[in-house]
């Protein structure tokens, strides 16, 4: 008889998910399902909708990531309006950015997935959380922690109006310039950014890398997976999360393409499946396979990882340093004159998080260095005669490639929105990671929390952002509702169908 094991929440992560797991009469693994059961529908709600309030709208769409839509979204409306913003404003945005990535990237290695290591993956529960990171490293280096998000939110909200949901992205611009004593006080932040991403990085190697349980988890076949990788390059082919062009590595890190990002519906195609709310992107020149590795897979990843793994290096001196160290730890050779094979080893994604925390601390130093960042010229007016009517906005959120893409009629009224977020390209490589984590770690008798744990190791090295994936509609989501005793016995069960 099937049995049937349910996580239900699944832990430190933004929105709701739970896994289902269940087994064969023998008590192994048979099936997994990453099921998300909430729907926003931003793409459905935001038709009617002026284009110019799309970045305002969206940011709402998450609180851990609103500068990414924001971005996205002031991005695509610059193409919507058929206007270049100055040179200024684009160096101001990606600098605001920057400090984005900062919070972001700390917010999860210290108080979501690092709990794992930091503490234990076999800690209680109750332990594995910022307030157990903090014990187990003191309390001066959890001020540490504190202090980087403060400063970088106070950047965040001098550049972009608020501290959680930005208002200054405007097509052709940006709605503020920076002042001389303020580029001081962005200077100095990125130096002590600097340098909190240079401990953390150390931390990393103390708590992590020499400790050989974890090292030989990283390397275990658990969270191995040989997908496609994805990630924004600029024209030196390396990292850049705020432009450039979208590339693709095959599993042996062969290029498999390179494009604009107002190109990407020739590129990726999306499918459902009806017990869950997200949406799975593929590859369309592979197609759908379903959940399988390999070349012959549609299946791909857009994590930290994997835009280290299309990337000809790091353009920052440090995070290049640090970018050569974990290629050559995992003993990846070069299959280009600067470009390493890729790492498929998932739990990896940790270390490249913490590469990229670096490189958005340097460059966030070196665009408060550059001498146009005060330039008041921050804003083109767009010019009715070259409104287009459609546009598409990319940015590399922390969890992966965000596309916005917007049409209107013409007065500039959405008549289609569509987004692939961070979070959903990664639907598919997490539920893949699951089952494998569950295969491999659940035996015949009944796991323990420890193992379960585990388990939900293996999406949260995703940094998964469910609320920004869930827009599909219409969904096909049940409505379940139990009743049970004191002693937790069911009583009834009552379900409506979708």
């Amino acid at each position: 008889m099937t049995k049937r094991i349910t996580i239900d929440p699944i832990t430190r992560l933004e929105g709701h998910g739970k896994i289902e797991i269940f087994l064969n009469d023998d008590g192994d693994v048979e099936q997994t399902y990453f099921q998300v059961p909430e729907l926003r529908g931003f793409e459905q709600f935001c038709l009617g909708r002026k284009a110019e309030d799309m970045p305002n709208i969206t940011n709402r769409i998450c609180g851990v990531c609103p500068e990414a839509h924001h971005m996205a979204a002031t991005k695509a409306l610059d193409a919507v309006f058929g206007v270049e913003p100055p040179s200024a404003a684009k160096k101001i945005r990606e600098l605001f950015y920057s400090a984005f990535y900062a919070t972001d990237h700390t917010t999860h290695f210290y108080a979501l997935g690092g709990p794992d290591f930091i503490v234990g993956p076999d800690a209680p529960a109750s332990e594995r959380n910022i307030l157990g990171v903090i014990s187990k490293v003191g309390v001066e280096i959890g001020k540490t922690v504190i202090a980087c998000r403060a400063r970088n939110h106070h950047i965040i909200k001098m550049l972009g109006g608020r501290a959680v949901h930005p208002t200054a992205g405007l097509p052709g611009g940006w709605s503020k310039s920076i002042s001389a004593d303020e580029r001081l006080l962005i200077e100095q932040t990125a130096r002590e950014n600097i340098e909190f991403a240079l401990f953390s990085l150390q931390a990393f190697d103390d708590l992590v890398l020499k400790n050989s349980g974890y090292v030989e988890l990283i390397l275990s076949d658990i969270y191995r997976h040989r997908t496609y990788s994805m990630g924004t390059v600029d024209a030196n082919g390396q990292l850049n999360f705020y432009d450039g062009q979208v590339r693709v590595v095959d599993p042996d890190g062969a290029e498999f393409v390179q494009y604009a990002p107002k190109d990407y519906a020739e590129h990726l195609a999306e499918t459902v499946l009806p017990y869950s709310y997200l949406k799975y992107p593929y590859l369309k020149q592979v197609g759908w396979k379903g959940f399988e590795d390999g070349n012959d897979s549609g299946v791909y990843a857009a994590t930290p990882l994997t835009r280290l793994n299309v990337s000809e290096g790091m353009p920052t001196p440090r995070a290049q340093e640090h970018y050569e160290r974990m290629y050559t730890t995992f003993g990846c050779a070069k299959v280009s004159a600067r470009r390493y094979a890729p790492i498929h080893h998932r739990l990896a994604t940790h270390w490249a998080r913490l590469i990229e925390l670096l490189y958005a601390s340097e460059r966030m130093l070196e665009l408060a260095l550059d001498p146009e960042i005060t330039s008041p010229e921050t804003r083109n007016i767009p010019d009715p005669s070259r409104f287009v009517g459609e546009g598409v906005g990319s940015v590399e959120a922390p969890r992966g490639t965000l596309t916005h893409h917007f049409v209107t009629d013409e007065r500039g009224v959405l008549t289609r929105v569509n987004m692939i977020v961070g979070t959903t390209n990664n639907y598919a490589p997490m539920s893949m990671s699951i089952k494998r984590a569950a295969q491999q770690l659940i035996a015949s008798h009944a796991p323990d929390e420890s193992i379960l744990n585990r388990v939900e190791m293996a999406f949260r090295l995703y940094d998964p952002c469910l609320s920004c994936a869930t827009h599909f509609l219409p969904g096909k989501m049940p409505l379940t509702v139990s009743v049970r005793d004191s002693q937790g016995g069911l009583l009834r069960e009552m379900r409506r169908k979708a």
